[in-house]
């Protein structure tokens, strides 16, 4: 009996270090982009979940030399709550400030991998903006239970099929702009959102489904400057 015990532990914490996020099919726009109608709807592909699909809704300045670029201005990551019915509402202060600074880590710890961060103007610098727009937490309780009784997680498919994000996961919506920071011009905005997967991490950590929709948009921003740099080197980011 103790063997299965111990052997049931292993799993699970094994388990728990391999968290996936899903796009969803749809986001909120909150304002932080101002203008939204350059925006197009980006290409997904219906069995992938990779770097490959693009954001939900994107714009890229077809004529932008990526290739001058060589430093990064990364301001502090802001939260935006323009509906009444937020899920952001029912986020402490204190949690709010705790993903701004999680996603701006993120974003730098991945980008300054390829670039040299500043804060200061330049004409070889891209200034990035980033505003988390919705975000909430697994309801650990239910998560609990979805995330290993096969029967019940069944249950949660529902919203999972209309939203594209399933049950009691914690799921986060973001929205970027990039501009050339000497002349304001716009190289780069997207909009979208990510959820969790069902993964039994959620059981130690009801925050970590937003954590890893951080680390995969930080990750995949990284790849795409790569793209488009024409860089050889790049490295694609797992969902």
């Amino acid at each position: 009996m103790r063997q299965l015990a111990g052997a049931m532990l292993a799993l699970m914490l094994v388990v728990a270090g391999c968290a996936s996020t899903q796009e969803a099919k749809s986001v909120g726009k909150s304002g932080f982009l101002e203008d939204y109608s350059i925006l197009k709807e980006g290409e997904r592909s219906t069995f992938s979940q990779g770097a490959e699909n693009q954001a939900l809704w994107l714009y890229k300045n077809p004529s932008a030399d990526w290739r001058k670029y060589r430093k990064i201005w990364l301001d502090p990551v802001t939260v935006w709550m323009s509906q009444k019915d937020s899920q952001l509402n029912d986020v402490s202060v204190e949690d709010r400030q705790r993903l701004a600074a999680l996603l701006w880590s993120k974003l730098d710890e991945y980008l300054r991998q390829d670039y040299q961060m500043t804060s200061q103007a330049g004409p070889d610098v891209v200034r990035i903006q980033a505003a988390i727009t919705e975000a909430e937490s697994s309801n650990v309780v239910l998560d609990t239970v979805t995330s290993i009784i096969p029967q019940t997680r069944l249950l949660s498919g529902g919203k999972s099929l209309v939203t594209g994000v399933s049950l009691f996961t914690g799921s986060s919506s973001i929205e970027i702009k990039v501009t050339d920071s000497a002349t304001g011009e716009i190289l780069f905005e997207a909009v979208d959102r990510r959820g969790g997967t069902k993964s039994l991490s959620g059981v130690f950590n009801s925050w970590n489904d937003v954590e890893e929709a951080y680390r995969f948009w930080a990750e995949k921003m990284r790849y795409r400057a790569c793209q488009w740099r024409s860089g050889t080197d790049c490295v694609e980011p797992k969902a």
